[in-house]
């Protein structure tokens, strides 16, 4: 090589060029086939002989992206080359102590279990080429289920609830924000606030405007990914956004509410701007809620269902939203887990604060859609959308079973709450951590060590940002929101 000539760097050839790229049309066809089989009742162990002899023969997948979540719901996603996981997944170790609300670093080693059920094709232009995506229980060193790891403690439940017959459909319509500019949480200034990308709302966005354009990319990945869309559309607030699809098994639509998420974020990316979830980003309009529409099935019939009852409700339905009534306080703090989140609960901008139930008042903790024998549910719409989903849907799930369970004297006066005098959550989420402190209902569902540890991590950040909300957001709030900045980052604001 002549030395004075300028090197020239040999072209690297493009993921598409070597690594599988599906089409979304193709994409919805094999999600579809894969859910299909899961609602069939196909096992974790069933799809990884199917999945493992796959992949292994297409030379196309490169790479598994494994997920699983921490203890307040932050996403973590672990990107593994295709023939390291065929040949280690009985060893897929990460350090906990590096997780908040995980183990302590002289016990931090932990494991990733693969759940085959939840394998996903993924759409390349958001994940990258030859990508495939599964989620993982998290396991002990003794190779017990991880305490702290709520999509096994769920998943631990449902299977009981399985056995007994019974299945929980959740269908949450998770809202959320299009705002201004690239990685705007971390960079925000308290003094300038949030830029909305459009000024556009319910029902009149123009087909061109950004945040139109936006919602139309996030309905084609997640309708490639197998979410079945049924509705997606601008909210109330300015540049507010939501999409609806069909309500699925309680695990995997914890699961779904975490990938919408990610494709929301990556996809706004794209655009230059930020997909926020934070449940008030901007005072003086609605906020974002993570509405959770939720109904039992036993034998294939809807047992929350009964022509003659109030709301079309069944006594069971009744019991069941009567505990998740009666334990509101108790459980505001998972289902609101920081402090953005009661900015959220303003009684000026339908704030859904109020302990009781209603048909229409959006007021309500909970809300009883229109529906029939298929669709009757109960609407829980205290949820905010940085609630960790699976720690969130299990607290609803004890809450509403205890409900059931119970003496009906010991709910009378919560069962009368419908007509009479309100009660209200908490305010502050320093009101909510003396509830749930307190709370020995909390402190059962959860043990006294998860219980502990979620108090400890809500109070820490809750203890940088001022004790009064006030009009205006704080930097706090954001910069120390458990999705927003990585708490190695913490000390350096």
């Amino acid at each position: 090589m002549n030395m004075t000539e300028p090197f020239t760097p040999t072209p690297r050839l493009k993921d598409s060029d070597t690594f599988r790229t599906i089409s979304y049309a193709e994409l919805e066809e094999r999600n579809l086939n894969l859910k299909r089989q899961r609602e069939a009742g196909k096992t974790s162990e069933e799809f990884g002989v199917e999945l493992r002899r796959e992949i292994t023969n297409d030379d196309g997948v490169k790479a598994l992206i494994v997920c699983f979540s921490d203890l307040e719901g932050k996403l973590h996603m672990l990107d593994y080359n295709k023939k390291y996981v065929l040949e280690s997944e009985s060893n897929l170790t990460f350090d906990g102590s590096s997780i908040k609300g995980f183990s302590a670093q002289n016990t931090s080693d932990l494991r990733l279990k693969l759940d085959w059920t939840s394998f996903r094709w993924l759409p390349a232009d958001i994940f990258g080429a030859g990508k495939v995506l599964v989620f993982a229980d998290v396991y002990d060193q003794n190779g017990a289920p991880y305490e702290s790891d709520y999509r096994v403690v769920l998943k631990t439940m449902t299977t009981s609830l399985l056995a007994q017959g019974m299945t929980v459909n959740v269908a949450p319509e998770i809202e959320g924000f299009l705002l201004g500019g690239e990685d705007s949480e971390q960079h925000f200034d308290e003094r300038l606030g949030f830029k909305l990308a459009s000024e556009g709302g319910y029902f009149n966005v123009l087909p061109q405007d950004k945040l139109r354009q936006f919602i139309d990319r996030l309905a084609e990945a997640t309708r490639a990914m197998g979410f079945e869309n049924e509705k997606d559309h601008p909210e109330v607030a300015p540049s507010q956004f939501e999409t609806n699809y069909k309500y699925t098994e309680v695990l995997h639509a914890a699961d779904y509410v975490q990938l919408y998420k990610v494709l929301a974020r990556q996809i706004a990316k794209t655009f230059g701007y930020t997909a926020s979830f934070l449940p008030k980003p901007v005072p003086g309009i609605n906020g974002s809620g993570m509405h959770s529409n939720i109904s039992i099935s036993q034998g294939g019939k809807n047992i929350f269902y009964d022509v003659a009852g109030k709301y079309n409700l069944s006594e069971k339905a009744h019991k069941f939203l009567t505990g998740v009534l009666h334990y509101g306080n108790d459980v505001c703090l998972v289902f609101n887990s920081s402090v953005n989140a009661y900015r959220r609960l303003d009684p000026h901008f339908e704030a859904p604060n109020e302990i009781k139930v209603s048909a229409s008042d959006r007021g309500s903790m909970i809300r009883i859609p229109i529906g029939n024998e298929k669709s009757a549910r109960i609407e829980v719409r205290t949820v905010a959308p940085d609630s960790n989903p699976y720690l969130t849907f299990y607290m609803i799930l004890k809450a509403g079973f205890r409900g059931v369970e119970a003496d009906d004297q010991i709910f009378a006066g919560y069962r009368d709450v419908f007509d009479g005098p309100v009660k209200k959550l908490p305010g502050t989420i320093y009101e909510a951590l003396a509830y749930f402190r307190a709370s020995d209902f909390a402190k059962n569902v959860m043990g006294e060590t998860n219980h502990a540890k979620f108090a400890e991590l809500k109070e820490s950040a809750a203890n940088r940002c001022p004790a009064e909300l006030g009009t205006r957001v704080k930097s706090g709030e954001v910069w120390y929101h458990h999705e927003v900045r990585n708490q190695v980052l913490w000390n350096q604001f």
